[in-house]
């Protein structure tokens, strides 16, 4: 009796951490390498043809316009991971996204760190977002990128009630640095960047440094013109055939890239 009595107490110790484990286990497809080998869905890894461009934590009034433009005069069309609570501030911008025909999908409603688990608050914001991206835009979305790529057990149950699929990233700029230029941010994206892969920039400053984006923007030709150099269209997850999805299977857009593809090699002049 008295050893049971003791270990009434260990287990109630435990049983906190067993919780908070489960809760951010899953953030763990964070890692780059773990996510291209196990999970290259998850990863965005596509048809080896084609590279996905994708934005995050718009819409922007102030920057997003830029980048519309600038997309505009390289006849490219991204995927826009909007956040729900800047759908309502820019209702506008978010339907100038989809007037120029790219394609909106969800970030979440704010940008907060998950480490406390609340699965209501998960399945409550995301479903908010995923309405008011419907109802502002008439675009149903169809992708999840959690902030800060952190996918905890919450915010994977969210998802799928929401009908989401969730895709991270192969690539990125780190365009969201204080000393990111746009040198820095096209050759980190390059150094990343295979066939089917999947590109992450930011198209404002909202979660960043002040003026970041500006780096990003200025980069985006650049790594543009790169792709193509190498053979690569350009173009929205909706176009990328993401491995496991059954669009992709439908599509019969030939088989999404491997974890053992050959490296992105630009020819094209800086």
């Amino acid at each position: 009796m008295r050893e049971g009595l003791r270990a009434g107490p260990a287990v109630g110790a435990v049983a906190p951490f067993v919780a908070v484990l489960a809760h951010i286990g899953p953030a763990a497809t964070w890692l780059p390498l773990l996510r291209r080998r196990r999970f290259p869905g998850l990863a965005g890894q596509g048809r080896p043809g084609h590279v996905a461009l994708t934005f995050d934590d718009g819409p922007d009034p102030v920057s997003t316009p830029h980048f519309l433009d600038l997309l505009d005069g390289l006849g490219v069309r991204a995927t826009f991971f909007v956040l729900g609570e800047n759908v309502v501030r820019h209702p506008a911008q978010a339907r100038e996204l989809a007037r120029r025909g790219h394609e909106l999908a969800v970030h979440g409603w704010t940008h907060h760190r998950p480490w406390l688990p609340s699965p209501a608050r998960d399945t409550r914001e995301l479903g908010r977002a995923v309405g008011v991206v419907r109802e502002v835009t008439g675009q149903v979305p169809l992708w999840y990128r959690p902030p800060y790529g952190i996918l905890t057990s919450g915010r994977w149950a969210a998802c799928r009630r929401a009908g989401l699929r969730p895709v991270l990233w192969t690539a990125w700029g780190k365009d969201w640095r204080q000393d990111a230029t746009p040198a820095s941010v096209r050759a980190t994206v390059t150094a990343d960047l295979r066939g089917g892969g999947t590109v992450l920039l930011h198209d404002t400053d909202r979660v960043s440094a002040p003026g970041s984006w500006r780096a990003a923007l200025a980069a985006l030709p650049g790594i543009v013109r790169d792709c193509r150099a190498a053979g690569l269209e350009v173009g929205p997850l909706l176009e990328h055939g993401v491995v496991g999805t059954d669009r992709a299977r439908e599509a019969g857009r030939g088989e999404p890239v491997t974890s053992e593809a050959a490296p992105f090699r630009s020819t094209a002049p800086p």
